[in-house]
């Protein structure tokens, strides 16, 4: 089932106003990193039937791929060794950007960038939409991955999250305090930390309202006026004769399914990163404010670029 960061939630669990499903647990801090949402509210796209062209262009996406990420998975290596013992040395994350960008390349999508990244170590909160996010992302600017701790165990995915250097968040309300702590850390050594407040994916032609739970950690000493946040919408135009929602990835829809549908049709599909001005945690009363002015950041920056959704639903 498509999740956000923060991990996946049984079906059929209540259901709230916008169209999104969980248990309703809204514990503080950073142990509600692992709780999770299902949004539902909208059926997937129909898609046209493919031919075995498509299929053939769709596996050779693939390969060309696999190819790239084994390819630069060793120059990637390579440079985080050297920046263990020369923290100036900085070329792996060139890797990384290379590597987002061809993977975009290869899946059909050109990627452009509006706004700047800020400077600062901190968090960049964005709308959640598909698999393809991390890509899209990664491919504009510097950035670690906040996820749940499941993914840790996955198959191939685990492995170069974990090289990757991925912040991984426990359930356990006891790991709350240690896992602020590495956030901390890492924000002062100038690491911008990516987060999907969401809570799960939708079609990407609304944002969710941000869930307050997961700017608690924000909000803790030593990170409050410390560390910046920037809201960044990720918006999606799909390629020509595709419905708007080609790209997004939610509710029951099947990952390999997706992903294969996405290669097999994906020509002439764009993406466009826009980066919202960042603002200090301290500025703020509480999380709940916090949260509420990001969230609205977020979604006018999908409402300026792509209209409102066809049912005229906000999430």
């Amino acid at each position: 089932m498509p999740d956000g960061v923060e991990g996946g939630a049984a079906r059929g669990d209540a259901v709230r106003s916008d169209g999104a499903r969980g248990d309703g647990a809204r514990g503080d801090g950073a142990s509600a990193l692992g709780s999770a949402l299902s949004w539902d509210a909208a059926a997937p796209p129909a898609l046209a039937p493919t031919s075995r062209a498509q299929t053939a262009i769709a596996w050779t996406r693939v390969a060309l791929a696999a190819v790239l990420t084994g390819a630069l998975l060793i120059f990637y290596l390579l440079f985080r060794a050297i920046e263990k013992v020369w923290p100036a040395f900085r070329w792996r994350e060139g890797v990384q950007r290379l590597w987002a960008r061809g993977v975009g390349r290869i899946a059909g999508l050109t990627v452009t960038r509006v706004g700047e990244p800020m400077r600062e170590g901190g968090a960049l909160v964005s709308n959640h939409v598909s698999w393809s996010d991390i890509f899209v992302l990664v491919g504009q600017a510097r950035m670690t991955f906040v996820s749940k701790a499941e993914v840790r165990g996955w198959p191939g995915v685990g492995l170069i999250a974990g090289l990757c250097d991925t912040v991984f968040i426990e359930r356990r309300r006891s790991a709350a305090k240690a896992q602020t702590e590495e956030m901390a850390r890492r924000v002062r050594r100038g690491e911008r930390l990516v987060f999907f407040p969401e809570g799960t994916s939708t079609d990407g032609l609304r944002a969710l309202e941000f869930r307050s739970t997961l700017f608690a950690p924000f909000m803790e000493e030593g990170m409050r006026d410390e560390m910046w946040i920037q809201p960044v919408s990720v918006v999606y135009h799909a390629p020509p004769g595709q419905p708007r929602a080609f790209y997004g990835w939610w509710g029951t829809m099947s990952f390999g399914g997706h992903v294969m549908d996405v290669l097999k049709r994906s020509f002439g599909g764009r993406a466009e990163v826009v980066f919202h001005p960042p603002v200090r945690p301290r500025d703020f009363k509480d999380r709940k404010a916090l949260a509420r002015h990001c969230g609205e950041a977020v979604a006018r920056g999908l409402r300026e670029r792509l209209g409102a959704p066809e049912d005229a639903a906000e999430g």
